[in-house]
C-alpha cells in the first residue's frame, strides 16, 4: 500500500502544549495513523513551551520577513513525533498560553500569529522543502483556518486539503482590512471565500475552501448542520455536507491505561477492578473528603463554562446530596462558577471537594477513583473525559449530545437487558433532567451487581485510536484517488515567494 505523507497543521499538541482536546487528538493522532501506512508531519508554532522541550533541532529553512520578522522552520523528534516548528520571536516568544497573555486577554496580534501558521504550512504544501511534499495537509480549527485558503488561491498544484473543526464555538475572526496583509487575493474577500459576516473568517476559510470537513463525532456532525447548533456556519456546512463527515476521536491508550498508570495510588485491569477501592480512598483524602467507601462518589474534570453545563451541575448540588453522594471537582474557567463551587465546598465539608485548576495527576486520580464522572455539557463536539472514563471504570453520566451520545450508551431497561449499557445519558439539558441523571445513577449504585456489569462493559470498550485512524486513512486515500487524473499532469509548484511571504535558503 502507498504511503500516505499528511501534513497536521495545529496549534497545540501533547505532551508539548495543551489547553484542550485539541492537544490530545494532534499528540495521540499520527501513531495510530502511522499503523495504516500514513505518514504525519506536524506543524506548530514555535511557543516557548514547545522550543524549551525539543532535546535538538535542525534548521530547515530561513524566512527573511514573516509577518513582521524573521522566522526558521525547524525540524524535530519528541516522543516519536515528527515536527516541524516555526520559530518566529516576535509571534510567539510572550509569556501566557498560546492564544492569550498572563491576563487572559487574548493577544491583538492573533490574527498574524496564526496567519503566519497557515502560510507556513502552505508553502510546505506547495514544495518548500523539497523531497518531503505532503500528499495531505490537514489543518486543525480556526488556527491553522486558513492553510487550505492560501494553498486555494495559489496558482499550480497544490496537496489536497482536510479541515477537522474540534468545536464550532471558536471561529478566529478579524477585521476585513488586514486581507492585503494577509496576502490573501482581493477576490478572496467574497461570501465564497474568507468573508464572514463583514469581517475574515478563520474557520469559516477553511470549512469553505477545504477539500474535505471533518468534525469528532458523527452526532455533532448532524447538530452543526441545524440553525441551533451551527453558530451561523450551518448554512456552510449544510451546502458542503457531501464532504462533511464525522469521526470520533479516540484517547491514547498508553496514556491513559489503569494497569500501567503511575498517578494511580493502586492499578488495575478490567478483570479485576477491586484496586479502584484505593484510589477512591486517595482521592478522598486528597480533596478533603470524607473517607466513605459506600458513598456515590462523582467526579468532574473539565472548564468550568456555560457550554459545559457546569452551571447546570451548581444549581444541582442539592439534589446530589441528597442523594448522599460526593463530588469531586477539578477545573477553571468562570468566575462566577470558580466562586460558587468553591462556596459550595465550603458550605459541604466532606462532601465536595474542589480544586481550581488543572492538574494532570489529579485528573488521573479522579478517573481511576471516582465511581462516576458527571458530563453535563450543553454541546460537546466529542469529548475525551468520558472516553477515559468509560477505560478507567468511572461510569460516565453525560448529556445526550454530540459526541457523548455516541460514546456512551444509556444504561436504561432494555439496555441493561442486553448487557450493552456503559452509562447514563439524559436530555434535554437541564437542571431537572441531570438531576434526574443523578438519581438514576445512585439506584444503579444501590445495586452492586447491575453496577459491575455497567461499569465492565464501559472498560470493555474500544477507545482507542484504530478504529478512527483507519477513517482518516480511508478519507485521505479516497481524496488522493479523486484528485489523481487532475493532478498528474500539473507541474509541481516550486516557488521561494509563497502568497507574499519572502524566504530565503
Amino acid at each position: 500500500m502507498r504511503l500516505v505523507r499528511v501534513l497536521s497543521v495545529a496549534s497545540e499538541l501533547y505532551p508539548l502544549i495543551k489547553t484542550g482536546g485539541l492537544a490530545d487528538v494532534a499528540g495521540a493522532l499520527p501513531a495510530a495513523l502511522a499503523a495504516k501506512d500514513v505518514a504525519v508531519r506536524t506543524l506548530l508554532p514555535g511557543f516557548p513551551a514547545v522550543l524549551g522541550a525539543l532535546p535538538a533541532a535542525s534548521l530547515l529553512h530561513r524566512f527573511s520577513d514573516l509577518f513582521g520578522g524573521p522566522a526558521r522552520l525547524l525540524g524535530a523528534e519528541v516522543g516519536g513525533l515528527d515536527l516541524l516548528l516555526i520559530d518566529a520571536p516576535h509571534l510567539y516568544a510572550r509569556p501566557g498560553g498560546p492564544y492569550a497573555g498572563p491576563d487572559g486577554i487574548d493577544w491583538p496580534d492573533n490574527a498574524r500569529r496564526f496567519a503566519a501558521l497557515g502560510r507556513v504550512a502552505a508553502a510546505i504544501g506547495r514544495g518548500l522543502l523539497p523531497g518531503t511534499e505532503p500528499d495531505i495537509v490537514h489543518a486543525h480549527d480556526w488556527q491553522a483556518g486558513l492553510a487550505p485558503a492560501y494553498l486555494h488561491y495559489a496558482p499550480g498544484r497544490r496537496p489536497g486539503t482536510v479541515m477537522t473543526v474540534h468545536n464550532l464555538a471558536f471561529q478566529g475572526q478579524f477585521p476585513p482590512d488586514l486581507l492585503g496583509e494577509l496576502g490573501l487575493p482581493p477576490g478572496a474577500y467574497a461570501v465564497d471565500g474568507v468573508e464572514y459576516y463583514g469581517s475574515i473568517g478563520y474557520l469559516k476559510a477553511g470549512l469553505q475552501l477545504a477539500d474535505r470537513i471533518t468534525t469528532v463525532s458523527p452526532t455533532y456532525a448532524a447538530e452543526i448542520r441545524t440553525p441551533e447548533g451551527g453558530m451561523g456556519l450551518d448554512g456552510l456546512l449544510r451546502a458542503r455536507a457531501a464532504s462533511l463527515s464525522g469521526i470520533l476521536n479516540g484517547i491514547d491508550t498508553t496514556v491513559w491505561d489503569p494497569a500501567t498508570d503511575r498517578r494511580l495510588e493502586a492499578t488495575y485491569a478490567a478483570s479485576d477492578p477491586a484496586p479502584r477501592a484505593a484510589n477512591k480512598a486517595a482521592l478522598q483524602r486528597r480533596l478533603g473528603l470524607a473517607a466513605d467507601p459506600h458513598a456515590l462518589l462523582f467526579g468532574v474534570i473539565s472548564r468550568l463554562s456555560w457550554q459545559k453545563g457546569l452551571d447546570l451541575l451548581l444549581d444541582a448540588v442539592p439534589a446530589l446530596l441528597a442523594a448522599g453522594a460526593q463530588l469531586a471537582l477539578l477545573g477553571a474557567g468562570e468566575a462566577r462558577l470558580e466562586a460558587g463551587f468553591t462556596a459550595a465546598a465550603g458550605a459541604h465539608p466532606g462532601r465536595i471537594g474542589v480544586q481550581l485548576g488543572y492538574d494532570e495527576s489529579l485528573a488521573h486520580l479522579i478517573q481511576g477513583g471516582a465511581d462516576a464522572l458527571l458530563v453535563p455539557s450543553r454541546f460537546e463536539p466529542c469529548g475525551l473525559t468520558q472516553l477515559c472514563a468509560l477505560r478507567y471504570g468511572a461510569v460516565p453520566v453525560v448529556a445526550r449530545v454530540g459526541g457523548l451520545a455516541d460514546t456512551v450508551i444509556d444504561a436504561n431497561e432494555m439496555a441493561l437487558a442486553a448487557g450493552a449499557g456503559t452509562g447514563v445519558q439524559f436530555a434535554p439539558v437541564t437542571r431537572d433532567a441531570l438531576e434526574a441523571a443523578i438519581g438514576r445513577t445512585a439506584s444503579l449504585w444501590a445495586e452492586p451487581a447491575t453496577w459491575r456489569s455497567v461499569q465492565r462493559n464501559g472498560m470493555a470498550t474500544d477507545v482507542s485510536w484504530a478504529r478512527p485512524a483507519a477513517r482518516y486513512a480511508a478519507l485521505y486515500r479516497g481524496l488522493l484517488s479523486e484528485s489523481a487524473s487532475s493532478s498528474a499532469s500539473a507541474p509541481a509548484a516550486r516557488s521561494s515567494v509563497i502568497n507574499g511571504a519572502s524566504s530565503t535558503a
